[in-house]
């Protein structure tokens, strides 16, 4: 259910023309002097300097492979490439893999033999002699010199997982690749699922066949419980599994990460409580499987994990001092913070003291005694780098004060250099390659970009609104072009609202609706978001957690009690055209928002809705939400279709039937509903469209000219 601001985002920059500059996860040069990119030449190497690129690998040596991601070995000699990528529910992790020798030019498939586009997670062994991925739900190690593939598990079946996990986990906590090579290229440690017992939830296909079929999903349902899971440790000669002795009920608990400690035949894992406000940290001996305690965490509404603060990643662990401790970030302060966890004695350290929030961690710049990570303590709709020393202490900021926006850094291997991205809500994406800590670039690209947006039309302008309850919430609002502040102008809310996401962001989207077919602006509309309690913005543990087990009610109350005070604020606002919309989470705000508080907003449009917070995942609902077997009041009371009897105004509910996120069963009980009170709405169901609803010829016009088309009719455009 989270929040589909990127899509913003996303269709901006496929507007835009196609450059040298990496994705999210930058192969970085083994002398961190450069970065790698796959082009139609090749493999192409990127000095950080600014120097002209060069071919690393031609594209003749791998025959002109269609390449999706690539990996180099740590010494360079080989070349895993990855092609022919198919989507596994939301992402493309399912493909073939090759393996290309540079010196000798040799090109080999890797599971030569084994269906097409089976193959998942491939990584080569640490001495690059091996490969080792996961095809069919098992676990398979390949010899690259002599050709010979051992199975390291044979049990796997789709609900009985090795080596990946279930939709659950890949959702709702970033888990995609489940096993790990130990330090010495001996073992692999993975993760196992036992989905046996989860109930499949069965989706209709009814378009690819003139007889119907069931698309099964093992999906558990809040109150359900989730799938077992353990870890294990295979050793590659003998093919045999050592299970780790973790203490708890494998059915009631997660473990979200699990890595090898640097140079030691030893496991570190995390385990969380079913309701995931326990967290504990172990370490596992890979040779006997006995597990001992480190660091325990509790928390009275939920505990984020990794992959929440650092772009859906839950992989990698923050060692320091060669893995004698790690950086640890928990908000047990009521702010989310660094700490310092030593392996030896547990003692906790806090590293970033102060009133703020650390967003994410940048990196970790041991020999300079070093960490960076993105904050904003003034403005939480942005983002900056800051720095603190490796022993803690105040932070300081890096990035320019002249630089307002949102910043994300990708910083070299040994920190001397960082790819730079940039954006803000007038200023469309870009980036440069710059020095650190001096924050020194040779080209000026965030600068320029800032000076050639500084005279942008219609700027959104930002916004603080407090409530009748005492809650200021930050937004933005986006007015007419040719505005006239005595006249009455139509309203247009963009909602999210729940834990996953924020909308008021200071970066590109900002002031936009990409959905709407046209220009809101010069049509005469207002567009308006603000962001309630509960979103993740930097504003303190408080502000994040106390929507705990109110979820539908106390971000539905911030919204609507918003809007009254904008309303108050601004008389050029008219309280007879109010319009609010929303996708996924912003869908379910919306139906709330319509139902619960009909006197206020006249218009909404709905995309991807949970119209039954029971019918959404284990893992997010009762994160947020607590156990149904516990307060199932707490859900009902969240939930649309408690109050679909309460709607007055004008309704368009829009989902796909293939959505495998927010079930198309969403929609048919909440028409039911609205059907048995006689509320008149209109209604398109994407006919086999997942959650995204983009897949087919036509698919992406058709709904924006929907939502554009209702929109100007049930909510006229234009000053009064």
């Amino acid at each position: 259910m989270k929040q589909l601001t990127l899509l913003i985002v996303l269709v901006v920059l496929y507007c835009l023309p196609m450059q040298a500059q990496p994705g999210k996860g930058v192969r970085w040069s083994h002398d961190g002097q450069a970065y790698f990119k796959a082009t139609p030449a090749g493999i192409e190497v990127y000095p950080l300097s600014g120097a002209a690129a060069t071919v690393k690998v031609p594209a003749a040596a791998f025959n002109g492979l269609p390449i999706r991601d690539f990996y180099f070995s740590a010494d360079e000699k080989k070349l895993l490439l990855y092609t022919n990528a198919k989507k596994v529910w939301r992402y493309e992790t399912r493909g073939d893999y090759w393996v290309l020798d540079i010196a000798t030019g040799k090109l080999q498939q890797l599971g030569k033999g084994k269906p097409a586009s089976s193959l998942m997670f491939a990584k080569l062994s640490p001495d690059g002699t091996k490969a080792a991925y996961v095809s069919e739900h098992n676990i398979f190690v390949e010899d690259l010199q002599a050709g010979n593939i051992t199975a390291l598990t044979t049990d796997g079946t789709r609900r009985f997982i090795n080596g990946t996990f279930d939709w659950a986990y890949e959702e709702e906590f970033g888990c995609r690749d489940g096993f790990r090579w130990s330090p010495d290229g001996k073992q692999i440690a993975y993760w196992q699922i036992d989905a046996t017992k989860i109930r499949d939830f069965l989706m209709i296909n009814n378009t690819d066949s003139i007889y119907s079929f069931t698309v099964p999903v093992e999906y558990p349902k809040a109150g359900e419980s989730p799938s077992a899971c353990r870890i294990g440790v295979a050793n590659i000669q003998t093919a045999k599994t050592t299970w780790m002795q973790v203490p708890g009920d494998q059915q009631q608990h997660y473990i979200p990460r699990m890595e090898w400690l640097p140079g030691k035949n030893a496991l570190i894992i995390q385990q969380l409580n079913r309701k995931q406000n326990e967290s504990k940290v172990m370490l596992c001996d890979a040779a006997t499987g006995k597990v001992r305690s480190l660091y325990e965490e509790k928390d009275s509404a939920w505990i984020d994990v990794k992959s929440r603060w650092d772009d859906d990643n839950i992989a990698g662990w923050d060692f320091i001092r060669n893995g004698k401790s790690f950086i640890w970030v928990s908000e047990e302060d009521g702010w989310r913070h660094l700490y310092n966890v030593n392996m030896e004695d547990s003692k906790v350290t806090l590293l970033t003291p102060g009133n703020y929030d650390v967003i994410s961690i940048a990196k970790i710049d041991e020999a300079n005694n070093t960490i960076y990570f993105a904050a904003s303590p003034e403005n939480p709709t942005q983002q900056y780098l800051y720095k603190v020393p490796l022993t803690g202490g105040k932070a300081e900021r890096i990035t320019p004060a002249n630089q307002p926006g949102t910043h994300e850094y990708k910083i070299s291997p040994y920190s001397n250099w960082a790819i730079h991205d940039f954006s803000n809500a007038v200023t469309y994406p870009v980036n440069e390659n710059l020095q650190l800590p001096a924050h020194k670039s040779s080209t000026n690209v965030v600068m320029n970009a800032i000076s050639k947006a500084a005279n942008a039309p219609n700027k959104p302008e930002f916004f603080d609104i407090t409530t009748v309850d005492g809650v200021t919430m930050t937004g933005w609002m986006s007015k007419p072009a040719n505005f006239d502040p005595a006249k009455k102008y139509p309203v247009v809310f963009y909602v999210y609202g729940e834990p996953a996401g924020a909308t008021s962001l200071d970066a590109i989207g900002a002031g936009r609706n990409f959905l709407y077919d046209g220009d809101m602006a010069a049509d005469g509309y207002i567009y308006v978001t603000m962001d309630n309690r509960g979103t993740p913005l930097p504003k303190g543990r408080q502000w994040r957690k106390s929507i705990y087990r109110k979820v539908g009610l106390i971000n539905a109350r911030d919204q609507a009690m918003g809007a009254q005070a904008l309303m108050k604020k601004y008389s050029f606002i008219d309280p007879e055209r109010v319009a609010v919309w929303g996708w996924s989470g912003g869908g379910s705000m919306t139906l709330n928002l319509l139902f619960q508080y009909p006197d206020i907003y006249k218009t909404g449009i709905a995309i991807a809705a949970v119209g039954n917070v029971l019918t959404y995942d284990n893992i997010y609902q009762e994160r947020y939400m607590g156990l149904p077997q516990e307060n199932r009041e707490d859900f009902v009371k969240g939930s649309p279709i408690t109050y679909a009897r309460n709607l007055k105004g004008n309704l368009l509910y829009i989902h796909g039937t293939g959505d495998d996120n927010v079930h198309y069963q969403n929609a048919e009980m909440l028409l039911n509903e609205l059907i048995k009170y006689n509320r008149q709405f209109q209604f398109m169901a994407y006919p086999n469209r997942t959650h995204s609803i983009s897949e087919g010829p036509g698919t992406f016009e058709h709904l924006s000219t929907l939502y554009t088309n209702y929109l100007r009719t049930h909510c006229e455009p234009g000053g009064k």
